[in-house]
């Protein structure tokens, strides 16, 4: 069985709800969840033990169809996202894919083992949710851990004395901590997972090991946001590191943060410029009210959306964008300095695509300057368009029409809109 869900794989009759249990006190809060799991359309783990030939090679074709078209079932969301994020490549065997992922998890293991002699927090069972050090470097004694100040055994001398100053990448590091703890405290605190003090812990582990593998990015708030639901569908701890850092190649982009820039805003730049093409009306009244920065739109670009829908709503979102964005040339991008581009004129490759990626390879668009998610924003104004042009006169009516669309959206609408928009936007440009 390949499914590898954080509770078990409880069989595909049981209600999806059950899968990601919410704590009593906010069962009555919104967004409510509208995703169901649909015989035939949704990607089941029968379907998709089925996808895979005897040694096994992964028909990805048939595995997107699936998936375009109802999702992936929660039993086997965290095993299908590693492929969808370009984990794993389709035409690799169980053997091969072993291997890399023990060597993966080798990996991840010196890399914690690393983090862990400089911070022995790391691997403990607890977080760091105050700062530990000063900014040039010196310990900050009795920092708190889970909310709980670390208490220091009696008898036990201070280590501060005579030692040898911190390089300026381990100050910076260190610097992170607490700030990924504070925010791991306020992830999805609404589900019952959460509430074990272990699986916070793990999602501080694996955050900090991250900071200190990609140090040009380091932590960021919303990294939080974009970690908890792998964290939550995969067991292993490895395989839940590289599975997030395979979503972060996609969107690491924006989190780069410069004095005179946020890392997202070259995305706002491209909204701004397919909504001035799609809806010049509309891009005309924002640009007015906003100055045309498009900057009440960051959120929802920086994490994908999840404060807009459910979680589960949102893990279904994810997926049907991965999948609509998939490219057969993922894995080996990945995995290689170099990568062969994938020809319009080739169709078996062209047949491995998703649906978005498919129209932008045939429109020549090798470089990908405007990843699906930019088109979902331009759906979720679309979808706004009246109100956004009757009800608005300055930047809040805008935001409190946008906060409005929580709980009130459709993954799937939304989706296919977004791809409308897409063609459109396409043959406007071209025609231009």
């Amino acid at each position: 069985m390949f499914a590898c869900c954080k509770a078990g794989f409880r069989g595909e009759g049981e209600s999806v709800d059950n899968f990601f249990e919410v704590r009593p006190e906010y069962q009555d809060e919104p967004p409510v969840t509208r995703f169901r799991a649909k015989a035939g359309k949704t990607l089941s783990a029968r379907k998709w033990d089925a996808s895979f030939s005897e040694n096994g090679n992964l028909d990805i074709v048939k595995v997107l169809n699936r998936v375009q078209n109802g999702g992936v079932h929660p039993s086997i969301k965290g095993v299908v996202w590693e492929f969808l994020l370009g984990c794993y490549d389709p035409k690799s065997t169980h053997d091969q894919r072993d291997q890399l992922r023990n060597q993966r998890r080798d990996k991840y293991g010196n890399l914690k083992s690393e983090c862990q002699e400089m911070e022995p927090t790391i691997g403990s069972g607890n977080l760091i949710s105050a700062q530990i050090i000063s900014d040039d470097g010196h310990p900050i004694q009795d920092h708190p851990l889970n909310g709980e100040a670390a208490v220091k055994q009696e008898g036990e001398e201070s280590t501060e004395i005579n030692q040898p100053p911190l390089e300026p990448k381990i100050i910076q590091w260190k610097l992170t901590l607490h700030q990924i703890g504070l925010d791991v405290l306020r992830t999805d605190r609404t589900l019952v997972y959460y509430e074990d003090e272990n699986n916070r812990a793990r999602l501080w582990d694996i955050l900090a090991v991250y900071s200190w593998l990609d140090m040009e990015i380091g932590y960021c708030q919303g990294m939080s946001d974009l970690c908890s639901p792998i964290a939550i569908l995969l067991e292993n701890e490895a395989d839940t590191f590289w599975c997030f850092e395979h979503l972060m190649r996609r969107v690491r982009e924006n989190f780069k943060c410069t004095v005179g820039s946020i890392g997202v805003q070259t995305q706002l730049g491209t909204l701004a410029s397919i909504m001035s093409t799609v809806d010049p009306k509309l891009h005309h009244h924002l640009e007015e009210l906003t100055g045309g920065e498009y900057l009440f739109a960051v959120r929802m670009l920086m994490v994908l959306f999840r404060r807009e829908f459910s979680f589960l709503d949102t893990m279904y979102l994810w997926e049907l964008i991965w999948a609509m964005e998939y490219n057969p040339n993922l894995f080996t991008s990945y995995e290689t300095t170099t990568s062969s581009t994938i020809e319009a004129s080739d169709a078996n490759l062209l047949k491995q695509c998703g649906k978005f990626e498919k129209s932008e390879m045939k429109a020549g668009r090798h470089d990908h300057k405007a990843p699906l998610t930019i088109f979902v924003m331009a759906s979720v104004l679309e979808a706004r368009n009246k109100n956004l042009l009757s009800e608005t006169k300055g930047l809040d009516d805008v935001v409190k029409i946008l906060n409005d669309i929580t709980g009130n959206m459709d993954a799937k609408k939304t989706c296919r809109k977004a791809l409308k928009i897409h063609t459109k936007y396409l043959k406007k440009i071209k025609t231009a």
